[in-house]
C-alpha cells in the first residue's frame, strides 16, 4: 500500500515539476491570435502572500470573488485539452496560458453585475469544481481550458475550495470539502436565483463531485428540491463511495437535473482513494454491469472512458484531456441534448450491431464494448431493446424487415 502511494504522488507531482511560481501574474499583452477567456471565480481559500498565485491552499475565512480574463495561445499552436503552462515568467500569450488580468470583486452585487455583463445569448452558466491535488492556478487555467476547448456557450463560474496540493494531504482535502459545501450551495443559489439566467450545468472532478452532491443535497433538502433552472450535473472521476452517492441522491427527491457520469475502470488515483477508504467502490471506477439496474432506475447515464487513449498517467482526468469527450461535453451535454445521437456516433457504436439476437442492451454483449465511447442510457436501452426485439422478428420470419435484402 505505501508503494503504490509513494508511486501515486511521483506521478501527481510531475506535472508540476519545473513549472514556475506565480503564474497569474498579469502580463500586459496577449498575442494577436490568442482567445481571451473570462471567468467569474468563488473560492474558500486563504489569500496567499505570493502575488502570483493570489490564493492558498488553506482555508478562509468566507468567500472571496475575483473576475479572471485569461489568455489561451492559438489553436494551430497548442494540443486540445491540455493546458501550456509557462515555463518560465512573463507567460509568452503566444505559447502559454497567460493571465491578462484579475479584479476583486467586493461583494455578491458585484459578482452578479460581472454575471449579467458576460451572459451570452443561450443565458446558460457553467459551474466548475476541481478535484483533490489542485493549486488554485490548476483549477483557474483547467477551467478555462475546458470551458475554450468545449467551445460551450456559457458563462463561466468556478468554484475553488481550499486544496493543499500534496498527496498525502488528502485528508486535510477531504475536510475543506466538507469546510466549503455550505459555500458552494451559496453560490449555486445566487446563480440560479439571477433572473437573467435561464440554465446552469454543475460539473465536478474526482473530489469535487462529493463537495457538488453535498451542497445539492443540502440545496434539496433546504428547499425541498433542486431549483429547475439546474438542467445538467456532469460528474467527472467522482471520488465518491458507492454507498454515499446512494444516500445522496435520494436525498435529491427525484431531481429534473440530468446526471451524466464519467468513469474510467483503470483510474488509478481512485485505486488508491478506494484502499485508503476501506476498499468500497468509487463511483468514478464501477463497473457498469454491476450497478447497470441501479443506474437504470435512477435514469443517471454512465459515459466509460476505460477504452480511450489518455495522455493522463493516471487515468484520472480523461474528461478533459480528451479532445473528443471535451468537444461532447461542450457540444452536447452542456445544451441539454443527449449523447446517444451525438456527432461522434457514440449511440451507433453502442447499437445493435454490437449485440447478438435476442441479446438485450442489459446483457453482457450490450455493455461489454469494444468503442472508445461506451455510453450506458436507460433512455437508449429501451430505445435499443425494441430495435432488437423487431431485428429478432424479423430474422424469425415473425414480422417483415423492410431493411433485409
Amino acid at each position: 500500500m505505501r508503494l503504490v502511494i509513494v508511486a501515486l504522488a511521483c506521478a501527481l507531482s510531475a506535472g508540476c515539476a519545473g513549472r514556475p511560481v506565480g503564474v497569474l501574474t498579469p502580463v500586459e499583452e496577449t498575442a494577436p491570435d490568442a482567445t481571451k477567456l473570462d471567468l467569474l471565480v468563488a473560492t474558500t481559500r486563504a489569500p496567499s502572500p505570493n502575488a502570483g498565485e493570489l490564493f492558498s491552499g488553506e482555508r478562509g475565512r468566507g468567500v472571496s470573488l475575483s473576475a479572471f480574463t485569461v489568455s489561451i495561445p492559438p489553436d494551430d499552436r497548442r494540443q486540445i485539452g491540455e493546458v501550456q503552462w509557462p515555463r518560465s515568467l512573463p507567460a509568452n500569450p503566444a505559447t502559454d496560458f497567460a493571465t491578462l488580468s484579475v479584479e476583486p470583486l467586493d461583494s455578491v452585487k458585484a459578482a452578479k453585475g460581472w454575471l449579467n455583463a458576460h451572459l451570452p445569448p443561450s443565458r446558460r452558466v457553467l459551474i466548475f469544481v476541481h478535484g483533490y491535488n489542485n493549486r488554485f492556478e490548476d483549477a483557474v487555467y483547467r477551467f478555462a481550458q475546458i470551458t475554450h476547448d468545449s467551445r460551450s456557450e456559457v458563462a463561466p463560474v468556478l468554484f475553488t475550495w481550499p486544496s493543499r496540493a500534496r498527496v498525502f494531504d488528502y485528508l486535510f482535502d477531504r475536510e475543506s470539502t466538507i469546510f466549503s459545501r455550505d459555500a458552494f450551495e451559496e453560490t449555486v443559489w445566487q446563480v440560479v436565483s439571477d433572473p437573467r439566467v435561464e440554465d446552469v450545468t454543475v460539473m465536478a472532478h474526482s473530489m469535487g463531485a462529493w463537495l457538488a452532491m453535498e451542497g445539492l443535497r443540502q440545496m434539496a433538502i433546504r428547499r425541498g428540491q433542486l431549483p429547475a433552472k439546474i438542467s445538467n450535473v456532469i460528474l467527472a472521476s467522482p471520488d465518491v463511495d458507492v454507498d454515499v452517492f446512494a444516500s445522496q441522491w435520494r436525498a435529491l427527491n427525484g431531481p429534473n437535473a440530468h446526471f451524466t457520469l464519467f468513469v474510467s475502470r483503470d483510474d488509478r488515483a481512485l485505486q488508491v482513494s478506494r484502499r485508503i477508504a476501506g476498499g468500497v467502490d468509487r463511483l468514478g471506477m464501477i463497473d457498469t454491469q454491476q450497478y447497470y439496474a441501479e443506474l437504470e432506475k435512477s435514469g443517471i447515464v454512465v459515459i466509460d472512458l476505460t477504452a480511450m487513449r489518455s495522455g493522463d498517467t493516471l487515468n484520472h482526468g480523461r474528461f478533459a484531456s480528451s479532445p473528443e469527450v471535451v468537444k461532447l461535453i461542450g457540444q452536447r451535454l452542456v445544451n441539454g441534448q443527449t449523447v446517444t445521437d451525438s456527432d461522434v456516433s457514440i449511440g451507433d457504436r453502442i447499437g445493435v450491431a454490437a449485440m447478438g439476437v435476442g441479446q438485450t442492451v442489459g446483457g453482457a454483449a450490450g455493455l461489454a464494448l469494444s468503442a472508445p465511447l461506451a455510453v450506458i442510457d436507460p433512455k437508449t436501452r429501451r430505445t435499443y431493446q425494441g430495435q432488437v426485439e423487431q431485428f429478432g422478428r424479423a430474422v424469425s420470419g415473425t414480422v417483415e424487415d423492410p431493411g433485409a435484402d
